[in-house]
Parts: structure tokens; sequence; C-alpha cells
């Protein structure tokens, strides 16, 4: 295989990679707390050839795709009324609690749910001769709309009472859940790059990022933020992306037929 055809090949395959990124930033367009990604570029293997007079000329084997960073930028903020929709004005995430897999993850998306959960009883505890064993207790918790618990400033999960309004309503007599009886937490990290995308929304912490500490963003309620995703850059980014992927296509082509008319010449 030629030089040319595998530059074109790794130029095609790479400007896929950017397609698909940017394909997901349209997509989350509308999601609430997204965070639109970049594609970075880096070059592969390259050297310097003599060229006339002794110049030396750079010759590569093309770039590929080192990372996608993620812009973390507000976009602003969008009111929705409902009690159970927040939103932070500043820096800082919001954190989960998967009961599962014991997983912690950090998002900007503040569309929260309650949910019913059963807790075993406490194992510790004995049970008269003859006696009942202990009932798990019913209890109320925040979450997202996946099950995720939402964890308050000290990292502990956040009881709900049921009889609290969670929709509007015109009941002047209804009692609606308020902000300050939450202490809903906002965490953060002094550095935000590199931060593992689990998926739309939310992100998995790594070592780079530091330690973890209380954000100074602002809780509002009522409120949820809007994605990120500059919807015109990005057509144009998908516009670029196809016409570099089409060159690169007729670049292989080209390359495969000079070489089968070199060997046809050999033959």
């Amino acid at each position: 295989m030629n030089m040319s055809f595998y530059s074109a090949a790794v130029g095609a395959i790479e400007q896929q990679k950017r397609l698909n990124v940017v394909s997901n930033n349209i997509a989350n367009v509308n999601t609430y707390g997204f965070r639109a990604e970049k594609a970075a570029f880096g070059e592969l293997m390259n050297r310097n050839v003599e060229g006339i007079d002794g110049a030396r000329l750079p010759k590569g084997t093309g770039t590929r795709v080192i990372q996608a960073t993620t812009n973390f930028t507000s976009a602003g903020y969008r009111e929705t009324g409902m009690p159970l929709d927040f939103a932070i004005e500043g820096d800082g995430f919001f954190a989960l609690y998967n009961l599962e897999t014991e997983e912690v993850s950090f998002t900007r998306d503040g569309a929260f749910a309650m949910r019913r959960f059963e807790v075993p009883p406490d194992e510790n505890v004995e049970v008269e001769e003859g006696g009942q064993p202990p009932e798990p207790t019913e209890v109320w918790r925040l979450t997202d709309n996946e099950g995720r618990c939402v964890l308050n400033s000290e990292g502990n999960f956040i009881v709900m009472d049921p009889n609290y309004v969670t929709a509007n309503s015109t009941d002047p007599e209804d009692e609606y859940i308020r902000l300050r009886d939450l202490d809903i937490g906002v965490f953060d990290y002094t550095i935000h790059e590199g931060m593992q995308h689990l998926d739309s929304t939310r992100f998995a912490a790594t070592e780079q990022n530091g330690p973890l500490y209380l954000g100074a963003g602002v809780i509002k309620q009522g409120v949820l933020e809007l994605s990120n995703t500059d919807l015109a850059n990005e057509f144009i980014k998908m516009i670029e992306s196809q016409r570099a992927y089409g060159m690169a296509l007729k670049m292989m082509t080209t390359s495969d037929e000079i070489e089968s008319t070199i060997n046809g010449l050999r033959g």
C-alpha cells in the first residue's frame, strides 16, 4: 500500500470520528444540562525530506482525533415552574449515586423526581423468640429520572416528604417542596478538562481533575439549564467534515488508480 492511499484512508476515518462528535452535539441540542464536545486533532508520525537546494520539507502521514474535549460554559436557563427542576448558576455539578453499581457521577441536568425505596432492616437488631422480624422501611428520596439518588452537601441521600406537591397546582393550600429544605449539594473540581463523559449529561471524575470540594454555584428552583450546543457552528463543522471526508475518498480512489497503472506498466 502506497503512502498517499494510507494517508487518505486515515483522513477519512478521522473525519468520520469528528462527524460522530458533531452529530452527537446536534442530537442533544434540546437536552437539558448537555455539554457540547469538540474533536481535538493531533499529528501522526512525520519526518523531513530533502527538497531542492537542500531545503528540508515536512512529510507526514496525516492527523488523528486525540480526544473529544468538553465545553463546560453555560448557555442560559429556562423557567419551568416545576418544584423538582433545579439549575446551578455558576460553577459546580449535582452529584448522583447509583445504588446498584455504587458509582458516583456528576451532572448539570437538574430535572429530578421523587422515588420510593425500601430500606432493609438492621441486621444487628435481635428478634425475640416467636416474634416477627422487622419489615423494610419505606423512604422517598430525590433522584434523577433513572433512579440515581441525588446527594446533599454532606454526601448523603436526600429524604423527601411524599405529601409535598411535585407539580403545578392551583390549590393555594398545597404545600410545595422548598429548596431551603433539601440542602442539594453542589460539587466541583479544580480542573474540568479530562472529565469522562458517561452519557449525554453525566460525567465521571478522573485523577487529573484534582480534589473534590463544595462548589460556589447557586441553585435555582423551577429552572433548568439549556444545552450549550451552538447549532449554527455545529452545522458548519458538519459541512467541513463531509467535504474533507469526500476529498479523502477521492484521494484514495486516485491513489489506487495510479498504483494499478504503475503495476500494469511493470507487468
